[in-house]
């Protein structure tokens, strides 16, 4: 068999924020006749795509045991096909057709955007978060740096992106404590690796330098 079902429980460990899986509220109530998506890996990648999500009815449940029918139609995963009878557990549903209860915070992680560098998604580390006013619904005011940064680095636009905030919070959601906090703010880490409230930041200098 070429191809395998990813454990969503697995990747969603690894990236809390950013790799959903319906909550067990969701996955208590799936029953004979639901609707169910799985994600099949394959051994070889095609067209860069190494993983799949497709959907299965469930024919069968027994537990934390299904048994379902492919009703998607497989595009790079040859030995699959609309119809076949697939074996999987609850760690392989990554979703269903049921509102979760917990969608909303992570319409939060996934909609909310920040400005990152690029220094920070290089190295995976943060020490310094400033909020201005937010440009827009979406847009938190949040600017994330890694604070390696010099002034020519920051001021070139092409070293700065726009990310879901759930990108940061997987790195480190320590922040949660203070995201909330309304504009104007500015926090950095210390040496022993907490986020501090900087009291004194200069702001004139910082609104003046963004209005040039």
């Amino acid at each position: 068999m070429s191809w395998y079902l990813d454990n969503v429980h697995e990747r969603n460990a690894e990236f809390p924020y950013t790799f959903y899986i319906p909550s067990k509220q969701v996955i208590d109530i799936l029953s004979v006749g639901d609707i169910v998506k799985l994600r099949f890996v394959g051994e070889t990648e095609k067209d860069g795509l190494a993983g799949e999500r497709m959907w299965v009815e469930i024919t069968n449940r027994n537990g934390d045991n299904f048994k379902g029918i492919l009703t998607s139609e497989p595009y790079g995963l040859n030995d699959l096909t609309v119809g076949q009878e697939i074996l999987f557990k609850t760690e392989h549903i990554c979703d269903t057709e049921y509102k979760d209860p917990s969608s909303s915070k992570w319409d939060y992680y996934f909609d909310t955007k920040i400005i990152v560098s690029n220094d920070v998604l290089d190295k995976r580390e943060f020490n310094f978060m400033l909020r201005d006013n937010p440009n827009g619904e979406q847009d938190s005011g949040w600017t994330v740096l890694s604070g390696y940064e010099d002034d020519e680095f920051v001021n070139n636009p092409d070293n700065l992106q726009c990310v879901s905030i759930g990108v940061i919070l997987n790195i480190d959601d320590s922040i949660l404590d203070f995201v909330d906090e309304k504009p104007l703010c500015a926090y950095e880490r210390n040496e022993k690796g907490m986020f501090y409230k900087i009291e004194d930041y200069d702001w004139d200098s910082y609104l003046n330098s963004s209005i040039d």
